[in-house]
């Protein structure tokens, strides 16, 4: 057995033989047909340092510029955070629909839809999550001033209108 383990591995050696020397032989007919030149790499030149100084420009990435300073003004004016909230002051105000009002001797209310419930408000009450209080009651629409915040920090009112919603 240990005879044919030989003899099977030296006949693998010199079939490799062979055709490696056919490859020598194709490699030099080869490099014979080549005639060429490769032209030598450009010479670089340095690229010229620039100093940078702009350690006394503003920087782009500061907060200041991003979110702008509170200023003191901004709590007077504002909503008052300590009364009790009403149930629609936890609705934004795109999701409330007006869907009718109602009118008795020189009170005028309005009904409100959110989520399937309705909701009766008249004027004075808050409704929005913008601190909105309303003003006025028509047939047609409930009017009402918001309180929003401006990019400053100062207390800005802002008039919208929710329209009586026809089926």
């Amino acid at each position: 057995m240990k005879r044919l383990v030989i003899l099977s591995c030296s006949l693998l050696l010199v079939a490799c033989t062979a055709e490696q020397e056919d490859l020598r032989t194709w490699m030099a007919s080869q490099e014979r047909g080549m005639v060429g030149r490769v032209d030598p790499l450009p010479e670089i030149k340095p690229f010229p340092v620039v100093a940078y100084d702009a350690a006394d420009d503003l920087d782009p990435f500061a907060t200041s510029r991003v979110e702008p300073a509170m200023q003191e003004t901004a709590v007077t004016g504002g909503p008052d955070m300590d009364r009790r909230r009403e149930p629609l002051e936890a609705y934004p105000l795109e999701s409330l629909n007006m869907v009718g009002v109602l009118m008795r001797d020189d009170l005028t209310q309005a009904l409100i839809n959110v989520g399937g419930v309705l909701h009766q408000v008249r004027t004075g009450n808050y409704m929005g999550q913008d601190h909105g209080m309303i003003t006025s009651i028509t047939e047609g629409d409930v009017t009402l001033v918001e309180l929003v915040q401006d990019l400053e920090g100062n207390w800005v009112e802002r008039t919208s209108q929710l329209r009586l919603q026809e089926r």
